[in-house]
């Protein structure tokens, strides 16, 4: 039997895998298991499996390549996400619980009223859809390149397939299986990670101490750039990765819908404490890696850079086969943590805000579960769609264009939660859709046009923080004082 066809046996076994979990989680499933788990999952179980969702197959591919191209940069931008974590755990998840929110925009209604709320999720729905497309696409990449071209099978599918098999054991149990199979997944994922790195250390014949001097002789160590203008400078990859992290976790439902499905406040807490410290070491090993991988194929003369040298290394470099097998698996584990909870985040958002669902009182649960489903499977092909496209404007290194797009699309919604928690004034509520596209497209502008109006200062990640900005002060100019309501 033929290494690909071992490799496609196992990632059919890991589905089944997957689908055997999915049936025993959704037994007894109804609309709110789907949507919150009944509010009865673990905070530890969450913990763990939100590794993975973060993470993604974007990590486990793209910013190991990043290493070769500005060295430990990046890691710059994980110290700002775990500074957002506290933001996170301290000022946003008590608001969600003190409202006992199934969905987080229902904070926007509540402060700002339905326009706020409506536009809110609308900008959730667009910025999940293309980042979670995004990381699906690298993924269904590297699995057609280097696994299924094999038999002649294409990359569109391969894409509907694995669609299809997501919507298998996500279509029933929602957040009740998610929190589950995201655990397995991580589990996977960072045993792939740490096995990865402990070969290829002991294959160049180094200890940790004598890899890091390895990686700082070629430049591969660099965290911090003098150049304080600079698109990547230190602080303002700290500083973007923050704001980045309040943005696409705290203001995300899908990483909020699977923390307040846990029973209480104090548990919550505990578990993004808990995920924060974990990603922190989780990226260093990523990085680590990376560095590794460059002076692996430095020793071997093997050429590849981005997003290229991890799959090119694992699966075409002569690496024992168990290597192989460890990537697949940690690969394909990356891939559905962050496809199977999006997919469930988007339905469940636009079931609940864009349709008003839980309002619905002259709908059944019958006629809820089916309006459900085919929202669910629609999302499913306006995810296939987006793959096909990003496909198209492939270039190479898939971590920058989702920061960039995260940037543009989570701005908005920063603006919005940061102006109904900063302030007690109410927003003109026909102008909220206008103001929230007015914003990235003012941030387009400036960063199209930054050499000239900046002065050589370049625009990295706090392009977030400036969209933000715009949203906020653009809502303020149109307020107005709240008037107090009568005893």
């Amino acid at each position: 039997m033929s290494d690909s066809a071992i490799l496609l046996i196992i990632v059919l076994a890991y589905f089944a895998l997957l689908l055997g979990i999915a049936f025993y989680t959704s037994r007894g499933s109804n609309n709110e298991s789907f949507f919150i788990g009944n509010r009865s999952s673990k905070w530890w179980v969450v913990a763990f499996g939100m590794i993975g969702t973060s993470l993604s197959g974007i990590t486990f591919i793209s910013v190991p390549g990043t290493v070769g191209v500005t060295g430990f940069e990046y890691f710059g931008v994980v110290i700002g996400y775990w500074l957002g974590y506290f933001a996170v755990a301290f000022v946003l998840l008590p608001i969600y619980y003190r409202m006992q929110l199934t969905s987080i925009y229902s904070y926007l209604e509540e402060r700002l009223g339905i326009a706020s709320y409506k536009t809110g999720a609308l900008f959730f729905i667009i910025s999940r859809t293309l980042g979670a497309t995004l990381r699906l696409y690298l993924v269904i990449k590297v699995l057609e390149m280097f696994v299924l071209e094999d038999f002649g099978v294409s990359f569109e599918f391969t894409a509907i397939l694995i669609l299809a098999l997501i919507l298998l054991y996500t279509f029933r149990g929602g957040v009740k299986t998610i929190v589950w199979t995201d655990t397995l997944q991580t589990t996977f994922m960072l045993l792939a990670l740490i096995v990865c790195v402990i070969y290829i250390m002991n294959s160049l014949g180094l200890d940790f101490s004598g890899t890091w001097q390895a990686m700082a002789d070629k430049g591969y160590t660099k965290m911090i750039t003098g150049d304080v203008l600079a698109k990547n400078s230190f602080w303002k990859n700290v500083l973007g990765g923050a704001f980045i992290t309040i943005g696409m976790t705290g203001l995300d439902q899908e990483m909020m819908q699977k923390n307040i499905s846990v029973s209480n406040l104090k548990d919550s807490q505990k578990n993004m404490i808990t995920f924060c410290f974990i990603l922190l070491i989780a990226n260093f090993i990523f990085l680590l890696l990376g560095g590794l991988l460059y002076l692996y194929a430095d020793a071997q003369g093997i050429e590849a850079t981005k997003d290229s040298i991890f799959p090119m290394i694992a699966l075409k470099s002569g690496l024992p086969f168990f290597i192989t097998v460890c990537f697949m698996i940690g690969l394909i584990s990356a891939l559905f943590p962050s496809a199977d909870g999006a997919l469930t985040a988007l339905t469940s958002s636009y079931c609940i805000d864009i349709l008003g669902m839980k309002r619905r009182t002259d709908w059944d649960e019958k006629k809820k579960n089916r309006v459900r489903l085919i929202v669910h499977n629609t999302f499913a092909v306006i995810f296939l769609a987006c793959v096909f496209i990003f496909r198209e404007v492939d270039n190479g290194s898939v971590i920058s264009t989702l920061l960039q797009i995260a940037s543009y699309t989570y701005g908005p919604l920063l603006g919005l939660f940061a102006f109904g928690i900063l302030t007690k004034r109410a927003v003109n509520n026909s102008l909220v859709p206008i103001i929230c596209l007015l914003a990235p497209t003012l941030c387009y502008i400036l960063q199209d046009n930054q050499e000239s109006l900046l002065g050589g200062y370049k625009i990295g990640l706090e392009l977030l923080i400036i969209n933000a900005l715009f949203a906020f002060v653009l809502l303020y100019v149109f307020s107005k004082k709240q008037t107090p309501q009568k005893a």
